[in-house]
């Protein structure tokens, strides 16, 4: 019995550490309660959502989250939530958009993605957030969809949105783009392009959604990484927003990992390191979150 009990405290005592270090649940938020837009003035009953993960002490600057999938799917895990906790460990709130895919309608990804951003400016004050340092960050096509976010905002001189909370800024503060789909043109990947915009689009949907060559001076500051050996997305991806950006005097810059293909080795080793260590210090430098501690 004593054997018993010597094995069991000790186990007892590390799960009850364990559960009171673990991170709490997300909250789910919807974002347009059961009647969401799909273009062209029509609604239809679906959604989408806001996982919300709160760091212990936040320092004010947010991100919302895109997974990629080729906008067939999500990796809502490693380029989600597993992103939400890795932000969460340096004190920027994480929020992980669970957009809907576009089957057909193009611009459903870009509404979701303006809508969350909204939303999280607009709760700022109950969220402990500074609403001038919300950015978004994607992956592959969740790349596409947070390029696009930072490229496709109503302009200043625009007419006002009738619905006053559409006139909240849905432009993101920031943009951290990891081997995203960029260009609807020769570079781009296949999938994606065919998710998003059908198999014959028309010429002009293509180089409305070639976010390279959406970019003006008013496009917010850009931190790309792409590794060379990225076949499924090509790096030119990176490097043609990354020219365009720097033509533009757009505050950007660009990691150009040595290896890691596409998912950057899943999610492990030192190129995936690179560029979240990269980030963090970049975040720092155009001053939206403090100096990073090590970690």
């Amino acid at each position: 019995m004593k054997e018993i009990k010597s094995i069991l405290l000790p186990l007892l005592a590390f799960l009850i550490v364990q559960s009171l270090h673990a991170a709490p649940k997300p909250k789910k938020i919807a974002l347009w309660d059961n009647h969401a837009p799909i273009g062209e003035g029509k609604f239809k009953q679906e959604d989408a959502w806001i996982h919300l993960h709160q760091p212990a002490k936040p320092n004010g600057a947010a991100v919302i989250i895109c997974p990629g999938g080729g906008y067939g799917g999500q990796v809502m895990g490693a380029e989600g939530h597993g992103i939400a906790q890795w932000l969460n460990g340096h004190g920027v709130t994480g929020v992980v958009l669970q957009y809907r895919l576009p089957r057909g309608r193009s611009f459903v990804p870009l509404m979701d993605a303006q809508r969350a951003i909204r939303t999280v400016r607009s709760k700022a004050e109950e969220w402990q957030l500074d609403p001038k340092k919300i950015g978004i960050i994607g992956f592959s096509a969740g790349g596409h969809l947070a390029s696009t976010a930072a490229t496709h905002f109503p302009k200043s001189g625009e007419p006002p949105a009738k619905n006053p909370f559409d006139r909240i800024s849905c432009r993101p503060d920031f943009a951290i783009l990891v081997y995203p789909v960029v260009t609807m043109g020769k570079h781009t990947h296949g999938g994606s392009k065919r998710n998003l915009l059908s198999n014959n689009p028309d010429a002009k949907m293509v180089d409305l959604f070639s976010n390279e060559k959406q970019v003006t001076k008013d496009t917010p500051p850009i931190y790309l990484a792409h590794a060379v050996d990225d076949r499924p997305v090509p790096p030119e991806n990176s490097r043609a927003l990354y020219a365009a950006l720097q033509k533009n005097k757009v505050p950007s810059e660009y990691l150009e990992l040595p290896n890691g293909g596409h998912g950057l080795n899943g999610y492990k080793g030192p190129s995936w390191d690179a560029w979240q260590k990269g980030s963090l210090e970049w975040l720092a430098k155009i001053k939206m979150i403090p100096v990073p501690t090590k970690r």
